[in-house]
Order: structure tokens, then C-alpha cells, then sequence
């Protein structure tokens, strides 16, 4: 899922959406029963089939925002809003933090926030992300463990494995919500007890309701239905921040994106 952004010249306020007029919050299984709910409009196939046509590259990653003027330095904001949250919580390399064992990174693409996030504070990253041509440059790479070729709705996780952090950044709109869930109930299964993390940073819909975008097959949430999910899942949000410093222009402003850090 890419970033999202307002455009000056869209009166619905969501760049690249497709509103769906009077839609209305509803309980997991109305959302993923009905034809219209904009969780049930995700294609898998379209999905991949964008990402498998996105460039190999920061730009690619990031929708291609990154080219424009004034949004260069998009990348580096967002990963240091990154270090900041989980420095909230003494994780980081600074004189003081600890660092960590063993993390798994949700959709990592070509790895951008697996080297400039990742692996400066784990000994260890497992990586799950479907698109082979984005994982082909992290084989090898120092710390990185395994590489999981699959998507977060295939994804199993070993028994054996036990994770400090999890980390999954725009990449669960492209799951239904009852996927979401699925996901992070098998996520919560191989936390490590009492201090184990899962981070969710994803863009919130501003449109009061869901917002299905056919243009990468994903749905922008909003801070409701994220929360409603972690319920169903049985994850507590044990803090929750926005993203500060993202650039804007008079004509293209991104959305909000917020991170959620939640626990068992």
C-alpha cells in the first residue's frame, strides 16, 4: 500500500479514492460480508500486479511522492518519527536503549525501513513481503534472517521463532479486515511474553469512513476500524502516535499516518 496524499484539486479531499457515498462503520462480519464494504472490494492479483510494475527504489516504495518538489526528504522524516516511537519505549542505540533480539518486518519492500530503522537495533530481521524483485537486494545482508515471499495473509509463522518487534508500515491495506486480524492473532503468538511489541504505521482515512482506492486495490482506514480490529484480534493499542514533520504543499498535502503500538 502506498502513501496517500490531498490534492488541492480533489473535492472529496482523497487523493486517487474512490468515496463510497454513505458508507458506515459496521461489526467485522457485516464489513466482510458485503459487496460494499471497501475491505471486500480488495483484489490480491491487482494488488501485485502494481507492486510487481513499482519501480525498485525509495521512490517506488513511497507512491512516487518522494519526485515531488519539496518532498525529498520524506523517507528520512518518516524513519526518524520511527526511531522517536520506539525510543518510547528504550528501544534504540542510543547510550541507555537496549536493543533487540529477534524482529519481523511486515511488508518490507526493498527494505528501506529494514536498513534504516531495523536492523541498527536487532540482531536479527525475518521480513515477509510477496514481490521477489523488492527482497532480491536484502539476500545476504548482514542480519537479515530469513525472507518470507508471501503475503501477510499467507504468512505462518514457526514455532520456534519468538519475536521482540514486530513492525508492519503501509502494507495492511491491502488485507481485508478479517485478514488483519488473522494476522496479527498469529502475530500475538510468537511475541516474546511481558515485553514483546507489535507497531502498526499506517495512513488514516480523513473521509469518515473506509476508502477503497483502485488504483493499488488497497483500503485507507480510519482510526475507528483499526482499533476495532485490534479488539477483534485481542491486541490492547498501548500508545498511539501521528507522524510529525511530513512535508506539505499548497497543492499536495499527505494523509495522516499514525502508528499504533499494541500488545497481547
Amino acid at each position: 500500500m502506498q502513501l496517500h496524499a490531498i490534492t488541492a484539486n480533489n473535492s472529496n479531499k482523497e487523493a486517487a479514492h474512490n468515496l463510497e457515498t454513505g458508507q458506515r462503520p459496521r461489526s467485522m462480519s457485516q464489513r466482510n460480508d458485503s459487496p460494499a464494504a471497501p475491505d471486500g472490494r480488495i483484489n490480491t492479483s491487482q494488488a501485485r500486479a502494481y507492486w510487481e510494475s513499482a519501480p525498485v527504489d525509495v521512490n517506488g516504495m513511497l507512491g512516487g511522492i518522494p519526485a515531488h518538489d519539496g518532498f525529498s526528504s520524506l523517507s528520512q522524516i518518516d524513519l526518524q518519527g520511527s526511531r522517536t516511537f520506539l525510543a518510547r519505549f528504550g528501544i534504540g542505540t542510543k547510550r541507555g536503549r537496549r536493543t533487540l533480539t529477534s524482529t519481523l518486518e511486515g511488508g518490507a519492500g526493498i527494505g528501506r525501513v529494514t536498513e534504516g530503522l531495523l536492523l541498527p537495533v536487532s540482531e536479527h530481521v525475518d521480513v515477509v513481503e510477496p514481490i521477489c524483485k523488492f527482497t532480491a537486494a536484502l539476500q545476504g545482508r548482514p542480519g537479515v534472517r530469513s525472507i518470507f515471499n508471501v503475503g501477510l495473509e499467507e504468512w505462518r509463522p514457526s514455532p520456534a521463532r519468538e519475536y521482540d518487534l514486530i513492525w508492519v508500515q503501509w502494507c495492511l491495506g491491502h488485507l481485508t479486515d478479517e485478514q488483519v486480524a488473522r494476522f496479527l492473532t498469529l502475530a500475538k503468538a510468537v511475541l516474546k511474553p511481558a515485553t514483546g511489541l507489535v507497531v502498526v504505521k499506517e495512513n488514516l482515512s480523513t473521509s469518515g469512513t473506509d476508502v477503497y482506492d483502485s488504483t493499488d486495490s488497497s483500503v485507507t482506514r480510519q482510526d475507528s476500524s483499526f482499533r476495532r480490529i485490534f479488539r477483534q484480534a485481542g491486541m490492547t493499542v498501548v500508545r498511539s502516535e501521528l507522524q510529525r514533520g511530513l512535508p506539505e504543499r499548497p497543492t499536495l498535502k499527505l494523509l495522516p499516518v499514525n502508528m499504533y503500538a499494541l500488545r497481547p
